[in-house]
């Protein structure tokens, strides 16, 4: 698989990232190692998980998995701290929560470092330099070798990333921006994306597959074995299931008829190929649908039927993102 430096930094990973959101949950050990060797053998190494998923049992079942199934080295480990199950207080970007959520998500993970830390959410409550500085302890003290954001809007971002690069004493460049981003889902593209291609920030893009819309499984219904159809992952779902939706995925499909590919590799390569974009991270049921997902790799989409994708699924975005003589 072909690699990408990860924004304006030395870090090289996979262009197509496998994602652990229902790991220790709805994937077991055994499924979750069969799409670990799947991807390691594809070539990939980019595997992304966060404190939170299945409450830590997604970075324990990666954990169990490293240097048994796959080599430490091979892998490049990106986790996220920050989300808590507090209702009064979605998230903690204090410096000691992070701290502390770091030390525990490398002890579930078996490893001394992580090499992608990223804070889950942007947290109101606590002063934002304050939160950065949790991710400059990290990374000099060896415990994370590079660190990012995670569901930050364009101002915070460019805040954040801007502090990092002007800010005196040694501070840690922003290496990526993880969010959701897909052709049914373009929200980025108004200030998070200019602000990261503008500072050097990757971005890593999560749901790729519009929550798996993309693929076109929901277009006659709604299957019992997938995500929207299961009990807590429905209402993850429900918002793309609309009409807007479905006109894009039917253009997704028929330019996937007329490549002779399916729906997931047209979505997918489109995303891959967006500017700025470094690697989108890719979430599968299992073995048989992750080699579907890293078959694109052959995949480059023709720029008709790009610029079609690019035409059908356009967000509407006015003054202030264009030149407003222009209005």
């Amino acid at each position: 698989m072909e690699q990408r430096h990860l924004g304006r930094t030395g870090l090289r990973v996979s262009r197509i990232g496998l994602g652990t959101l229902t790991w220790g949950r709805d994937t077991d050990e055994h499924d979750a190692a069969e799409l670990l060797k799947v991807f390691w053998e594809a070539g990939g190494n980019l595997v992304d998980t966060a404190d939170v998923y299945g409450d830590g049992e997604a970075e324990y079942v990666l954990g169990q998995l490293i240097e048994g199934l796959v080599p430490r080295r091979d892998l490049v480990i990106s986790t996220k701290a920050g989300s808590v199950p507090d209702p009064d207080r979605r998230f903690d970007g204090s410096r000691g929560h992070l701290l502390s959520a770091l030390d525990a998500s490398l002890q579930r993970l078996g490893t001394d470092y992580v090499d992608l830390w990223h804070v889950h959410a942007f947290d109101p409550g606590t002063p934002l330099d304050e939160t950065l500085q949790a991710l400059d302890l990290a990374v000099s003290s060896g415990r994370a070798r590079y660190a990012g954001v995670s569901n930050f809007c364009g101002w915070q971002l460019a805040k954040a990333a801007t502090w990092q690069l002007a800010a005196p004493g040694t501070r840690t460049r922003l290496a990526s921006t993880q969010m959701e981003y897909s052709l049914l889902q373009r929200g980025v593209e108004r200030e998070v994306l200019p602000a990261a291609l503008d500072l050097g920030v990757g971005l890593l893009p999560s749901s790729p597959l519009g929550r798996g819309v993309l693929t076109g499984k929901y277009r006659s219904g709604t299957p019992s074995d997938s995500r929207g159809g299961s009990e807590h992952l429905a209402p993850f779902v429900a918002p793309y299931l609309d009409d807007t939706a479905s006109s894009i995925v039917d253009a997704v499909t028929t330019a996937a008829d007329g490549l002779a590919v399916t729906p997931l590799q047209v979505a997918l390569a489109w995303i891959r190929d967006r500017p700025g974009v470094a690697a989108p991270i890719v979430g599968a049921r299992n073995a048989q649908q992750l080699t579907g997902a890293l078959s694109v790799e052959a995949l480059s989409l023709p720029d008709e039927i790009r610029r079609a994708l690019d035409d059908v699924s356009a967000p509407v975005h006015h003054y202030p993102d264009h030149d407003w003589s222009t209005l």
